[in-house]
């Protein structure tokens, strides 16, 4: 299980934005999760459909984070995402997603840096993510490529599948 992190210490902040803990129920949280599903469902065949709900969002090996406006929970939601500890050296990236009046803005990229320290400081030596294959997702591979992470073979209980690239890298 990952191990608990006082909420003072959990926080990023770049400039006006701040990244921190959540709880994937919150009803904002729930409507741009939402997008991510319904998005996922209309660019991807059902089959290769890997994002999580947010009762499984919300799991006791999962670790999740929303950007907002700081300080944290005064403003609007940015963007939200979530490490999946697999084993106690490695992590998965999973339902990160931007809000749409945000992108440009740099906030999955510091989603992105914050799921990264969260994993170097657990001690992993791998952080994995699967993304869709698909031009839709073409945003998502460029952010992860520019952030270090290689194309990889399916990881975990994941299956060769053409729909889907599997990265990874050291955190």
């Amino acid at each position: 299980m990952p191990p608990a992190v006082p909420a003072d210490t959990q926080a990023h902040r770049s400039g006006a934005i701040e990244v921190a803990r959540d709880d994937p129920a919150r009803t904002d949280v729930l409507g741009l999760l939402g997008e991510h599903l319904a998005d996922m469902f209309a660019t991807s065949p059902a089959e290769s459909v890997h994002a999580l709900d947010p009762a499984a969002l919300a799991g006791p090996d999962i670790t999740f984070w929303t950007a907002r406006p700081a300080p944290h929970g005064s403003g609007q939601l940015l963007g939200c995402g979530a490490l999946k500890e697999l084993d106690p050296g490695s992590g998965e990236i999973k339902s990160m997603r931007t809000a749409q009046h945000a992108r440009g803005r740099g906030v999955a990229a510091l989603l992105l840096e914050r799921i990264l320290a969260e994993a170097r400081a657990r001690g992993y030596r791998r952080v994995f993510l699967e993304t869709g294959s698909q031009d839709y997702f073409a945003p998502a591979r460029r952010l992860y490529a520019r952030h270090g992470f290689t194309v990889c073979p399916p990881f975990g209980t994941y299956a060769a599948d053409p729909n889907s690239v599997f990265m990874a890298r050291q955190p």
